[in-house]
């Protein structure tokens, strides 16, 4: 018999550098865009969800030329209020935007 282990995502809130991620990027890009509800950590989902997700964000940017720049006014204040939280939730929890010696 052969046994396989599923591996979910913990959460935006579970992770490493308290989701200054590449991950916890696209996941608040996701609320941005309406792909994810607004404060939907992902948690428990798939390596497959993941990937339709990126793609998904992906897609959504692809008129912006992936550039915050070039959003519309409302996207680009939901982008800013969004990101600009999480970064100030990250440095209140002890991230340093600084690069390390393993960075």
């Amino acid at each position: 018999m052969i046994h396989t282990r599923t591996h979910s995502y913990a959460g935006m809130d579970q992770e490493d550098h308290h989701g200054m991620t590449m991950t916890g990027r696209v996941i608040r890009d996701a609320w941005v865009f309406g792909v994810l509800p607004e404060g939907d950590g992902f948690a428990g989902k798939s390596a497959g969800d993941m990937q339709n997700l990126f793609e998904a964000v992906h897609k959504a940017w692809e008129p912006y030329g992936q550039l915050p720049s070039r959003l519309p006014p409302e996207l680009a204040q939901r982008h800013a209020r969004i990101h600009d939280h999480a970064v100030q939730r990250a440095k209140a929890a002890g991230w340093s935007a600084e690069l390390g010696d393993d960075d």
